[in-house]
């Protein structure tokens, strides 16, 4: 388990979603919806809904927004019937990218994300043609304020987490996505501190990028977390802080 992890991933661009704060509400009301509709209203019973209320409040996600999610859930409102799907391929200089959506349209959203890869270079796969070299794993991401390296790497070495990475402003914690919703509530209990938490694609193999271009690769993915249906976007490549900000948005 290293300290100090290379693994990029475009959800961790916090700066880049603090700018998009409507967009993200609306991106955690559909998992909160679906959720809700498909295991209960009561996040004591259902962990996707628990971990998806966790990570709205973690956001600053208004209380009204929530409950509203939840109650669409519970209604199965017919605006709110989105279904998630899974879209896989590759960008420039075979960069594997998995795409998440919810959608209540799913002709229009894959017509929409295969015009995508299409405009930028790359090409959309089949299901599975990408997923197989990653794995599925709970994240949760921890503020650095007042809280030690040394101390968190030590605390979730003991508590199953799998992988621990360092960003600017945050500590990243991987786990089994069964344990995801305990973990978190150890962590919480031993360092007071309210996290975000996530389901990721994490890479076995990463491409290191930095002596390639890769302004088309980074004009997919934002194109793609700019669109609506997008939940999230995971990749395996690999560049350095300087090329990530050249190219956030």
């Amino acid at each position: 388990m290293a300290g100090h992890s290379k693994f990029k991933n475009i959800m961790h661009r916090k700066g880049a979603q603090d700018k998009k704060r409507s967009k993200i509400f609306s991106k955690l009301g559909r998992e909160i919806t679906v959720a809700s509709r498909e295991g209960g209203s009561d996040p004591d019973n259902n962990i996707r809904l628990r971990s998806a209320i966790l990570n709205a409040k973690s956001l600053n996600m208004p209380k009204s927004n929530i409950e509203r999610a939840i109650q669409k859930g519970e209604t199965n409102d017919p605006e709110s019937n989105y279904e998630p799907v899974r879209y896989e391929g590759y960008g420039p200089s075979g960069v594997a990218i998995i795409v998440e959506t919810m959608t209540n349209n799913k002709n229009r959203t894959a017509s929409e994300i295969r015009s995508t890869f299409t405009k930028y270079g790359g090409n959309l796969g089949e299901t599975g043609s990408v997923s197989y070299n990653f794995e599925h794993l709970g994240l949760i991401n921890v503020k650095k304020e007042n809280i030690k390296e040394e101390d968190l790497f030590e605390f979730v070495i003991e508590n199953k987490s799998i992988d621990f990475e360092v960003n600017d402003d945050y500590y990243g914690i991987y786990c089994d996505v069964k344990d995801l919703h305990t973990l978190n509530l150890k962590i919480n209990k031993k360092f007071e501190t309210s996290n975000s938490t996530e389901l990721v694609w994490k890479s076995k193999n990463s491409i290191d990028l930095n002596n390639e271009n890769n302004e088309n690769l980074f004009k997919i993915i934002n194109s793609l977390e700019e669109n609506e249906d997008v939940q999230s976007v995971s990749s395996n490549y690999d560049v350095s802080d300087e090329q990530m900000k050249k190219f956030t948005l």
